[in-house]
């Protein structure tokens, strides 16, 4: 895991958190910003409180704790842990705790020193929401006027880092260069002569005749997904699986679609735009966008 890229600017990040209250960190997507990173900081002891990290997304929010809990070699809920809407998976040893806007913002209500936390961690910040900025906002109130030892690490793989050190104008940046690979474009008309779920399923099946590996698929909704899944499963091997993935899912269907197929075979992740961010879904080779909002 220390070959990630944003590794190799871990050593500033540390040092940026122990001398500034607010700190800015750039770094691609598949850095290892979202889960090593975290880890990191909490094993280095710069800080001796819990870490509360916002996630934007509720799947991510699940399978990003979840991907951290796997590190450890733990199950969720002890070191690391969950809180959203009518779903927690905590307890008393949790120290890095992962949570959705709305669930930030009632914390901060409910305890405006955010006793016991040393770091909030604001991720994929890129997304702006309206929560997100109100979170913002509340955190930076929070630091000036009841915890000055209150640190703040907002990270996005786009930030716009010109007009957000409006805000924290003396925040330091830490840059992650990440890694480029070749990625090769191919076109393909849909045919008009038939449903959409037809031929798009037609289309992905073959190029897995074509084509190794396992591939990631976006359609525009769980209607499409269900669809495009039957026709595809009247089309492909044994050895495919064909896993959805939308933020409905259970955690365990959504766990199947993020890590790796087993040995033998390979997968098509059947996608909406949510696994455009926050997830790494592991073992991809083929990506196939439908073209459809």
């Amino acid at each position: 895991m220390s070959s990630l890229p944003v590794a190799a600017v871990l050593p500033d990040l540390l040092t940026a958190l122990q001398h500034a209250p607010q700190v800015l960190l750039c770094a691609p997507t598949g850095a290892g910003k979202s889960t090593w990173l975290p880890l990191e900081i909490l094993k280095s002891g710069v800080l001796d409180g819990k870490i509360i990290m916002l996630e934007p997304r509720r799947l991510a929010a699940r399978n990003v704790a979840q991907r951290m809990a796997d590190l450890l070699g733990e199950p969720c809920g002890e070191t690391v842990g969950y809180r959203m809407r009518a779903e927690s998976c905590t307890g008393p040893a949790t120290r890095l705790e992962v949570v959705t806007e709305g669930i930030l913002t009632r914390l901060l209500q409910r305890d405006p020193e955010l006793s016991g936390v040393s770091l909030v961690i604001l991720d994929e910040f890129h997304e702006r929401s309206v929560q997100a900025d109100l979170a913002l906002a509340l955190l930076l109130d929070v630091q000036q006027g009841l915890r000055e030892d209150l640190k703040l690490l907002i990270m996005s793989a786009t930030l716009d880092n010109a007009r957000l050190q409006a805000l924290p104008p003396q925040a330091p940046t830490v840059v992650s260069e990440g890694r480029s690979f070749p990625v090769e474009r191919r076109y393909q008309a849909l045919s008009a002569h038939q449903r959409f779920d037809e031929a798009v399923a037609q289309a992905v099946s073959g190029l897995l005749r074509e084509e190794p590996g396992s591939l990631l698929l976006f359609l525009p909704g769980v209607g499409e997904i269900q669809r495009v899944q039957t026709q595809l499963a009247e089309r492909v091997g044994r050895d495919v699986l064909l896993c959805p993935l939308y933020g409905a899912l259970p955690l365990a269907e959504q766990r199947k679609a993020i890590v790796p197929a087993p040995p033998g075979f390979r997968k098509v992740v059947l996608a909406t735009n949510i696994a455009e961010t926050s997830l790494t879904i592991e073992g991809i080779r083929l990506v196939v966008d439908s073209a459809q909002e």
